[in-house]
């Protein structure tokens, strides 16, 4: 019964001519959403193939021509590296000072500018520059790692494919999405984690599943391709674990949180060591080139009480993590320190690859006390801070799973990954990436702004809570 004073909604009744057009109507449309999807995917195969082919071949020259370096300055001695240490940092406060006047476009060479404010364009006249810098970086010693250049140009070759193809924006956007997804797969030999790794990356809480095909088919060529170019990768074989039980959970869920605070660390190191080096770059009114050159002094100084396995990729040293080798309780904060003044100064390089070393250090060295195993403890511990300081919890199980094979217990991983992703809260060790959505329903963000340039705050639920129950 309606109520008094309204008058009685009669429904909308369509003729039956009316019913059937519509009827027409939506199935022509049903089958011309059908032909542009899949139009869509063939063009996705083609693109995307071509560009992860291109870029499998640009990552793989860059990693033999690294490759080759390291291995000629691997067995210096100390003193050797000592003066290494400086020399290369020089060189790369001179490369990276001079050979960016030649970027005239006026465009950053980031992929979170590329995709976030750029329309997917960078520059391609300093493609080179960094690859260069990194292998200088490593092979003097630095402490970083060897992903940032594949991402670089992966970037940077997709982007000069949507000039060179006219696209437009969203083409290039996804393109772009595509190169840096094919890098990341091609120098870890995870094409699928790799793939999601260049596409989560993007954005803290938002994962864009437009992106995701043309990621993976693009990971999968440049996986494909640069192990036709004899690139080597390494996989990890665990020991069977042990069956499924909610306490295992838990204490693999406690062993996440302390790799998210060690992973809480790695950042903190890096952020407030660049913010420094920059201060007295600064106050002193130094030479650019000058900042990395002392940066190498430090680093060169720090190793006569630190051993020089925390220099480089340091990957030897995940390799005995990971065999089950103790591992110190402060190794971590030895290579988050090494890499904190190395990137922090000027040098070039990725920083990813110390992720994995931090946190399968930490997790040998903490999961005992937590009643894990070495091995597992460092397995889990590698894909929880890669999770964490990267804000990638998706790509960092698949990492897991794709680096350790399946018999790997996926759940373990998932679990500490999560809590590790949480406990580091909205920080970042990549400044440029967006803020989507707060992590926790007490807190809150200005979404789609920078990490460096939003603080999350408490929600107003929260706030009026406290003030309720705190009162004078």
């Amino acid at each position: 019964m309606p109520e008094p004073g309204l008058l009685p909604i009669e429904p909308c009744r369509l003729s039956p001519a009316v019913t059937s057009r519509a009827v027409q109507v939506m199935r022509r449309f049903e089958l011309i959403e059908l032909a542009v999807m899949l139009a869509t995917v063939v063009q996705w195969l083609i693109l995307a193939t071509v560009t992860g082919a291109i870029v499998g071949t640009g990552t793989s020259l860059f990693l033999h021509g690294l490759f080759f370096m390291t291995d000629r300055t691997a067995h210096v001695p100390l003193w050797g590296r000592m003066i290494l240490l400086p020399a290369g940092g020089l060189l790369n406060g001179l490369l990276l000072y001079y050979g960016y006047r030649a970027n005239t476009a006026g465009l950053k060479d980031t992929l979170f500018a590329a995709v976030n404010t750029q329309a997917g364009r960078m520059p391609f006249r300093t493609v080179l520059i960094k690859p260069v810098a990194a292998i200088v970086t490593l092979a003097s010693g630095g402490s970083a790692g060897k992903e940032g250049p594949c991402s670089h140009i992966g970037a940077s070759l997709a982007a000069a494919i949507g000039n060179a193809l006219h696209l437009n924006t969203e083409l290039r956007l996804r393109i772009v999405a595509c190169g840096v997804s094919a890098g990341f797969a091609s120098v870890f030999g995870t094409p699928i984690a790799g793939a999601i790794y260049g596409v989560e990356v993007l954005s803290i809480g938002r994962l864009r599943h437009d992106f995701l095909f043309p990621a993976i088919v693009a990971g999968v060529a440049s996986f494909q391709v640069s192990k036709f170019w004899a690139v080597p990768y390494q996989y990890y074989h665990l020991a069977t674990l042990p069956d499924f039980s909610e306490m295992l959970f838990l204490k693999t869920a406690m062993l996440g949180i302390v790799c998210g605070i060690a992973a809480l660390t790695f950042v903190e190191f890096v952020h407030r060591a660049a913010r420094l080096f920059a201060r007295v770059q600064v106050r002193l009114r130094a030479w650019p080139p000058l900042m990395p050159l002392s940066g190498g002094v430090l680093l060169a100084l720090l190793i006569l009480i630190i051993p020089t396995d925390y220099l480089g990729l340091s990957l030897p040293l995940m390799d005995r993590a990971l065999a089950g080798q103790p591992m110190p309780y402060l190794g971590f904060l030895w290579k988050c320190l090494l890499v904190a003044i190395t990137i922090g100064s000027g040098f070039y390089g990725g920083i990813v690859t110390p992720q994995f070393v931090i946190g399968a250090v930490a997790g040998n060295a903490f999961a005992p006390l937590i009643g894990i195993g070495p091995t597992m403890g460092a397995a889990i511990g590698l894909v929880s801070v890669v999770a964490a300081a990267s804000n990638t919890p998706v790509a960092a199980v698949l990492m897991g799973v794709e680096l350790f094979g399946g018999s790997f217990g996926t759940l373990y991983v998932a679990g500490a990954a999560i809590a590790a992703y949480l406990i580091i809260g909205h920080r970042s060790i990549y400044p440029e990436q967006r803020l989507a959505y707060a992590k926790s329903s007490w807190m809150r963000v200005r979404p789609d702004r920078q990490v460096n340039m939003e603080k999350a705050r408490l929600a107003h639920g929260l706030l009026r809570w406290w003030r309720r129950h705190h009162r004078p």
